[in-house]
């Protein structure tokens, strides 16, 4: 385990640990190269000599490595020391998504759409890259303290260039597509099925299914039908409802084709929320709940033996039946049933080839022939130009030349709100007169607000113009940020166009004049210097002749020095005046023959000191640091009793 002060590549200094997972640790580090603080994932020892745990960990940085996206916590770096894996990554401070909604409950559709988006632009960036994350989760998003929304952790993401992919169905249960729950194909469409969860998750504040064990919650995926998420969230608008739920159909054909359709969607909802414009599939079309069997369910069960893993990830069961001889009686029966079988998926074949060629009709020709025609029937339109259009105008020309449409929307920042920007089908273009263009219309949604911390003004103020927002720069004194500098802007996340950015730049350390303390209580020296924007530092305390005790006697910066806000100015409060104090040398004979007890005591009456006096025995007393000029001598004993006034010399 890495401690803090400890040393990795002899570049990245331990911070402290931040987080752990079921495969690894992560720390928070400073990079001493670039001056920056990083994120450093390593592998937990026990898995290090795990080639294949080892494999998959160096898969995560492969896969990630290549991602540079605002939306995705970017990769550094990747290496091997001493038998120990790790990944350099992004730091971002923040929270994850997880435990935003546990603080809130449940979040309202504007916050829980422009979260998704963020995510969805993320995911996006990946599958373009070929990469499946398949690890969708609140827990895998993390939310800066800026607003800004990242996925991390591509540990399960696999490149999607291969032919044949399926899952290892490793992702977290409760958000695992039906695909990944029966270990079947997995493909961008099971990303989309998680971030439906997520989405279900942000607006209820719970997830659709959960149970006691990873097995009952996968087939809760796989065969039951999921509460509407407004039976949770009575105000969530029907976009965002049947966004979630076409996310979340059981079946991937059902599903958004892709995530850029879904960020379409997500965008309209913004816009118009109460409007029903989501597509779903017809009520035919829809998968209805079926029973799994028990092969199937013992398959599944196999296929997440993870079950008692704490972290609730699947893993995939990998355990090999062993094979025995084979009885001779039914090899030979096996082999008769192959041969039948293959006999009767031939006659199968050739009976299909011989109707596609018309060599098996069986009276169906009238049929077959009415269909064709209709097929061949089918009226074609030709598609005209409607770019730049209004939406008003582009409607009423495609409903004249008798063009299907549907309109979709889009923000853009070079169009004019309600302008056409773009058409499915080109200029001239035949199409059936029953097939849908898309005609997509500019729309004023939310934009993305661009991070601006850490610019010069200028540059930030530029910046803002330049992404179609309206900027307004304030100032504010900062020990922190350098001169001239933004140090925080509001608001961050996403936007309308022309929306106004408020950023506050730094005017650097202010300066000022440090004021007179002398003869001032300690609270009052303290309440002084936090008006003017200092400190008390230091505080002694002395005697003092001139100054009664309580106040302050001198500082460490004169009076009308100036120096920088934040400034701590030592002080010395006065104790009072130095008391006197006396001291006495004595002796005492004991003639009284008998033991006497001799006790000094001041003016007061409190006893200095005592001692015992044997008979015919003499004593030498002294006492020092008394604090009156004057005392007694108390001389008791079997039938004495005598006090002798004396007098104290001072010290």
């Amino acid at each position: 385990m890495l401690t803090e002060g400890m040393y990795i590549a002899d570049r990245y200094e331990i911070i402290g640990k931040i987080g752990a997972g079921g495969m690894s640790d992560v720390y928070k580090a400073k990079d001493l190269t670039l001056g920056r603080f990083v994120a450093i994932k390593v592998l937990k020892p026990e898995f290090s000599e795990d080639l294949n745990f080892v494999t998959k960990f160096r898969t995560e940085a492969q896969s990630a490595a290549g991602l540079e996206h605002p939306n995705i916590v970017n990769i550094y770096d990747v290496g091997s020391e001493k038998g120990m894996h790790y990944i350099v990554m992004e730091y971002v401070e923040g929270i994850t998504l997880k435990t935003y909604i546990e603080k809130k409950g449940q979040l309202n559709f504007k916050e829980a759409i422009s979260i998704a988006i963020q995510v969805g632009r993320g995911i996006e960036a990946a599958h373009n890259k070929g990469i499946i994350h398949r690890d969708i989760k609140p827990q895998n998003i993390i939310i800066s303290t800026e607003g800004k929304v990242k996925v991390t952790d591509f540990g399960i993401a696999r490149a999607t260039s291969s032919n044949t992919i399926h899952a290892d169905v490793m992702g977290s249960v409760h958000y695992a597509s039906p695909e990944q729950a029966r270990n079947g194909y997995v493909d961008g469409k099971s990303d989309i099925y998680s971030l439906g969860i997520v989405m279900y998750e942000m607006v209820t504040g719970r997830v659709p299914f959960d149970g006691d064990t990873t097995v009952a919650v996968a087939l809760q995926h796989l065969q039951e039908e999921m509460v509407a998420p407004s039976a949770y969230a009575p105000e969530l608008p029907i976009s965002l409802e049947k966004i979630i739920l076409k996310c979340t159909m059981k079946s991937p054909d059902r599903r958004y084709a892709a995530i850029e359709d879904l960020l379409l969607d997500l965008k309209k909802a913004l816009v118009s929320p109460n409007e029903d414009f989501v597509t779903m599939g017809s009520a035919e079309e829809v998968e209805k709940t079926r029973v799994i069997s028990p092969e199937e369910q013992e398959q599944i069960k196999e296929g997440l033996a993870g079950d008692a893993d704490e972290d609730d990830e699947l893993m995939d069961d990998e355990d090999d039946e062993d094979e025995g001889p084979v009885n001779p009686k039914l090899d030979k029966a096996i082999t008769i049933m192959g041969i039948a079988a293959a006999v009767i998926i031939i006659a199968i074949v050739i009976y299909i080839v011989g109707s596609f060629f018309g060599l098996f009709k069986f009276g169906t020709k009238k049929n077959d022939t009415k269909d064709k025609d209709s097929k061949t029937q089918a009226e074609q339109v030709e598609m005209i130009n409607v770019l730049g259009m209004t939406e008003d105008g582009a409607s009423s020309a495609l409903k004249k030349a008798g063009v299907s449409y549907e309109i979709v929307y889009e923000s853009s920042e070079e169009a004019e709100e309600g302008d056409v920007i773009k058409q499915s089908v080109k200029k001239g273009e035949k199409i059936p007169s029953t097939e849908k263009v898309k005609i997509t219309v500019c729309k004023e949604g939310d934009l993305e607000i661009p991070s601006v911390v850490g610019m010069d003004g200028d540059s930030a103020i530029q910046t803002l113009k330049d992404k179609g927002f309206k900027a307004n720069r304030t100032f504010e004194y900062s020990s922190d940020v350098a001169e001239g500098q933004v140090i925080n802007q509001t608001p961050t996340g996403v936007g309308k166009k022309g929306d106004t950015v408020t950023i506050v730049v730094s005017a650097g350390i202010q300066s000022v004049q440090v004021p007179s303390l002398a003869n001032k209580t300690q609270q009052e020296a303290a309440n002084e210097l936090a008006a003017v924007g200092l400190q008390v530092g230091n505080v002694t305390t002395e005697y003092s002749d001139n100054y009664a005790a309580g106040r302050v006697i001198r500082q460490s910066v004169t009076q009308g020095k100036t120096v920088d806000a934040g400034t701590a100015v030592d002080i010395v409060i006065s104790d009072g005046k130095k008391p006197e104090y006396y001291s006495y040398s004595g002796s005492v004979s004991n003639t009284y023959k008998v033991p006497v007890s001799v006790v000094l005591k001041d003016a007061n009456g409190s006893a200095i000191a005592s001692w015992d006096l044997p008979v015919d025995q003499s004593l030498g007393i002294s006492a020092k640091d008394i604090a009156t000029s004057s005392g007694t001598i108390e001389i008791t004993g079997d039938g004495v009793n005598e006090t002798k006034t004396v007098t104290f010399t001072k010290q």
